[in-house]
């Protein structure tokens, strides 16, 4: 499954947000802009940890193995 680009949807919103005229629109644009921000810092962590985690299990793995000489 493909990750949405929140950065792009934070974006989006800001920009409707500048564009809007009714203070109403303007705050909910605000705060979709802050909320697709805030998803994309998430989704950032989630793939540092999952890299982490994949480059201790790959050295873990790597370590258990003994060479074995041809």
């Amino acid at each position: 499954m493909a990750n949405p680009d929140y950065r792009a949807l934070a974006d989006k919103a800001q920009a409707e947000a500048d564009a809007a005229q009714l203070d109403n629109v303007r705050d909910r644009c605000l705060r979709s802009a802050a909320a697709f921000l805030a998803m994309a810092q998430r989704q950032d962590l989630g793939d540092r940890n999952r890299a982490r985690r994949e480059a201790e299990l790959a050295a873990a793995t790597d370590t258990a193995t003994p060479d074995i000489p041809a």
